[in-house]
């Protein structure tokens, strides 16, 4: 656009010149060897124009043919090069394809049309036509000289790094990665890949810079830097608390600030102010988070959070939890058991039995077997309970790649990947219905007979009247030895057995009868025991 304005105002130039000379007209005398030449002002321009217009042009036709060998072997250099790069071109998407054939053929090709140090891509297409070739140490000399040219060094790096991956030599990778780095931070995958080695070794504060320069270098978004950034911290406390308490608790409390839900970090910040006997710097901390998201191992903190409490005071801190979360799992199964410590069953069993119709599960059944152990210590109800723990789906517990923890890591055992603990249930539960056969928080609650109060016996005229049916004995091939004899005689005989006139054999009053279904395991029968009377009362 500049060069045709250029030409333009030369044109106009040019015209308004003659025409100026135009409107002034004159004579040019020239004396030139006895030869006078006489013509006009407009003559003369004119000539001189043409003149070095004619000179220019055959400056031009001499330049040309000096430089027509060059120009002849220039077009031909830039032919053969656009052959070049479309063979390689071609190989690349060959390669790329999975077209190992076609590949090697362009890769062979290329190098005989373009110089491999002019361009360095013939290394890749060879590297990776002998990666499909399942020529690995042909690829890993290829990556070898690719890093070692600046221009390709990086492309090197990451061949090398994923070929040292794929045969599991992951300190030579992390090394890779390492190289990788220092010559070039915004690189996702070194970046990566070193962030999780630093942490792999526990050098937290290391990570820790490297995530900030990715973060500078807008490689990872602000809410995921903030996120692997207060996992890095609460690792760090998590070292730091046997020793440091007080720096375990600064890491702590910086990891809440970036992520207001993580549970690891406000059970360290916790522990970390309860050590300085600061319970109520604590206590507030482990609130916050509960009041986000209830957890388990919130609960258990907070509860405990002083020695020498008492259990009745210790329950008094888990209904506080359940008043700041109503109606969830966790707070009702905190208060439950916190009951259960303090003897009060009749609490526990009711805040039991509700977190079983919310959501029945293995640490409500079990927690109820506990109950029923602590309170009656009828074996029945506890094995039916047990039962059901055994069928019912699994707790949530810290889950990564399939791996099941009993506390938080930050980073996975399995893959080594950064955050990957999630509280879940385990991939094994049973999803959906329960699975026929097995009873849910209602049945399996309502399917037990309640439980029996001590009371006064009633007279023999107010008991209900049983019903009596007859059942013919066995017959007895022979009588039975004395020794037998004397065992049954001493053993009492059960509660629901009745005479004829409907009266127990020990006192003659007629029994309270039992009003409920009988658990689903009654216990091992005595084998020594003497046989039943033959008159039964049945509800």
């Amino acid at each position: 656009m500049v060069r045709l304005f250029i030409f333009l105002v030369v044109v106009l130039a040019l015209g308004w010149g003659f025409s100026w000379l135009a409107d002034r007209p004159g004579l040019i005398s020239i004396t030139w060897q006895d030869h006078l030449i006489e013509t006009s002002l407009m003559v003369a321009a004119t000539a001189m124009v043409a003149l070095v217009g004619a000179a220019m042009l055959l400056w031009w036709i001499v330049g040309v043919i000096w430089t027509s060998p060059y120009s002849v072997r220039r077009y031909f250099r830039a032919r053969k090069r656009d052959r070049g790069y479309q063979a390689l071109s071609t190989g690349l998407i060959a390669a790329g394809a999975g077209n190992a054939l076609l590949a090697r053929k362009m890769s062979l090709r290329t190098r005989g049309l373009i110089s491999a140090d002019q361009e360095p891509l013939i290394h890749l297409l060879e590297a990776q036509a002998a990666l499909i070739e399942g020529k690995h140490d042909e690829a890993r000399k290829k990556f070898e000289q690719m890093a070692e040219d600046p221009e390709t060094r990086e492309l090197g790096l990451r061949g090398l790094y994923m070929e040292a991956r794929r045969l599991g030599a992951n300190e030579a990778a992390r090394q890779y990665a390492e190289k990788a780095v220092e010559h070039a931070p915004y690189l996702p995958w070194a970046a990566q890949a070193t962030l999780e080695s630093r942490s792999q070794s526990g050098r937290w504060d290391d990570a820790i810079r490297l995530l900030d320069q990715q973060r500078m270098a807008n490689i990872l978004e602000k809410p995921q830097a903030e996120r692997w950034k207060a996992v890095l911290l609460t690792a760090k406390a998590n070292d730091r608390l046997e020793g440091d308490p007080k720096g375990a608790r600064d890491d702590a409390m910086a990891a809440l600030k970036l992520a207001k839900d993580l549970v690891p970090a406000a059970v360290i910040a916790a522990k970390a102010w309860l050590r300085e006997d600061n319970v109520r710097k604590a206590a507030s901390t482990l609130e916050g988070v509960w009041k986000l998201g209830p957890h388990p191992e919130i609960a258990g903190a907070y509860i405990r959070a002083r020695s020498g409490d008492s259990t009745v005071d210790r329950l008094k801190r888990a209904e506080k939890l359940e008043a700041m979360r109503p109606n969830n799992i966790e707070s009702l199964l905190a208060v439950a058991q916190a009951a259960l410590d303090a003897q009060q069953f009749k609490k526990a069993r009711a805040k039991a039995e509700a977190a079983a119709r919310m959501q029945p599960r293995e640490a409500v059944y079990l927690l109820l077997a506990d109950i029923e152990e602590a309170e009656t210590g009828d074996q029945g109800r506890v094995r039916h309970w047990m039962a059901q723990a055994l069928r019912a789906p699994r707790d949530p517990a810290w889950v990564a790649d399939g791996f099941v923890s009993e506390k938080w890591l930050p980073l996975s055992p399995v893959t080594g990947r950064l955050d990957a603990f999630e509280w879940k249930a385990p991939f094994d539960q049973l999803e959906g219905p329960v699975e026929e056969g097995s009873l849910a928080g209602d049945t399996a609650i309502a399917s037990l007979p309640p439980v029996r109060e001590v009371k006064p016996e009633p007279r023999a005229e107010e008991a209900p009247k049983p019903i009596l049916v007859e059942v013919k004995p066995a017959p007895q091939e022979a009588k039975p030895p004395e020794k037998e004899l004397a065992v049954a005689a001493k053993t009492p005989a059960p509660a629901n057995v009745t005479s004829k006139g409907g009266k127990t054999p020990e006192n003659g009053e007629e029994p309270v009868p039992f009003f409920g279904r009988p658990p689903d395991d009654p216990g091992v029968k005595d084998p020594d025991a003497a046989q039943p009377a033959t008159r039964l009362r049945l509800f």
